[in-house]
């Protein structure tokens, strides 16, 4: 019974079924398993930006003021121009069981709320106009000055250096002067004013990228000039842009709302933050709060935009991204 070779021939395991030899347990197998899922660009970038705890707080607050801006006809309490000539300077209060103007009202009797809502659109509005402008303005010359050279690049920089080295209040009041105070013209001062940093941005950012191979690899495949400019390497250009662009809101909502201040901007009755400063700023030690409400409005924006724009930078910097 012990020498039956039926027996031994049974008892002896199989290479099929041996553990060494398992698919399972293959090394390829078990190198497979081990590698980690891709994970998408969306949420990378999001997993890198919620690190910064300052910027999602900022996010959260341009959301906010965002959502006001849309919705301001349906939020505000009054017309941000009714006049209410009963209640002039009229501090905040509670009336009536309901918030009949819960921030008071100024020197002739209109809602500060409803017009803090609305300047919100206005403020927002402008950044945002600016920005556009700027950035598309900014990429056409920057890229021009990158890939044409010669005198196309010398004329470009040279305009740029002559607006950079005027201050920027200074040459805004200048154009502002020449066309005119409105909230157009104040759109087109900023502007002006704003342009050369986008300029310079791209401009620096293109040259970096001309001598690497996939632009050389393109230029030898025949690539059209303008296909290679604004398909091949913008793309490849676009996060320090994108950041510049976001600080570039709140630095135009300021510059808007010195403008206002100075009476250059937004006209009467306009309910521009600025342009509220410049009206109640005689009113500054009688009705504090008409004064401090519209400061308070421009300094959450300006600190929310910048906030986030730092959180934008260190997540589309590789450098700077945090392990």
């Amino acid at each position: 019974m012990a020498d039956d070779p039926v027996l031994n021939a049974a008892s002896v395991p199989s290479p099929a079924s041996s553990p060494a030899t398992s698919p399972a347990s293959s090394p390829a197998d078990a190198l497979i398993e081990t590698v980690p899922p891709e994970i998408s660009p969306l949420r990378a970038f999001w997993s890198a930006f919620s690190e910064n705890r300052g910027a999602v707080l900022g996010l959260a607050v341009v959301v906010f003021i965002t959502l006001l801006a849309i919705f301001a006809p349906l939020l505000a309490l009054h017309s941000p121009i009714e006049q209410f000539r009963e209640h002039v300077l009229l501090p905040p209060v509670w009336a009536g069981g309901i918030w009949s103007f819960p921030f008071g009202t100024d020197a002739v009797g209109r809602d500060v709320l409803s017009r803090l809502i609305y300047g919100a659109r206005i403020s927002l509005g402008i950044g945002l106009s600016v920005m556009l402008v700027s950035v598309a303005v900014g990429i056409v010359l920057g890229l021009a000055s990158a890939f044409l050279r010669g005198i196309v690049e010398v004329v470009v920089m040279r305009v740029m250096d002559l607006v950079v080295a005027i201050p920027s209040l200074v040459l805004a009041i200048l154009v502002v002067a020449v066309l005119g105070p409105s909230l157009t013209n104040t759109i087109v001062a900023v502007t002006v004013v704003y342009l050369p940093r986008y300029v310079r941005l791209v401009r620096a950012a293109a040259m970096a990228e001309l001598s690497k191979e996939y632009v050389v690899a393109a230029q030898v495949a025949g690539v059209g000039k303008l296909r290679l400019m604004f398909v091949t390497v913008l793309p490849n250009c676009l996060a320090p842009l994108i950041v510049q662009a976001a600080l570039g809101i709140s630095d135009a909502i300021l510059e808007a709302a010195a403008l206002g201040f100075l009476g250059l901007g937004a006209q009467p009755p306009t309910p521009e933050w600025g342009a509220m400063l410049a009206d109640s700023r005689e009113f500054i030690r009688s009705a504090p709060w008409i004064v401090t409400l519209p400061g308070l409005a421009i300094l959450v924006t300006v600190v929310a935009i910048n906030l986030m724009g730092d959180g934008l930078r260190d997540a589309l910097d590789p450098k700077l991204r945090r392990s």
